[in-house]
């Protein structure tokens, strides 16, 4: 609930997956992962590249992603940021 408060739900569940390691990401396949379309996904992906989080590189019909370092860097701040307000909603329910 707190992250609905604080983040945007989609950019920020596709900076935090692009963060996982040993895998390769296509623009599609982070779509089906974070529940939105495709056009959508497009529209995160080329914000991210105009601020230097992710490049992006076209083979043929498939578009790959990868982070950037700046990219890499805020996305482990994110996920620090998320176990945070987990914790917290966590102890919160202990209360109810």
């Amino acid at each position: 609930m707190l992250t609905r408060i604080f983040f945007k739900e989609k950019p920020l569940n596709a900076l935090v997956s692009l963060a996982e390691k040993d895998k390769v990401w296509y623009a599609s396949m982070l779509a089906k992962k974070i529940d939105c379309t495709y056009p959508h996904m497009l529209k995160i992906l080329d914000i991210f590249e105009k601020n230097g989080l992710v490049v992006t590189e076209g083979q043929g019909r498939i578009r790959i992603v990868r982070l950037t370092q700046k990219g890499e860097d805020l996305a482990a701040d994110l996920q620090n940021a998320l176990r945070r307000i987990s914790r917290i909603e966590g102890s919160e329910n202990k209360w109810k």
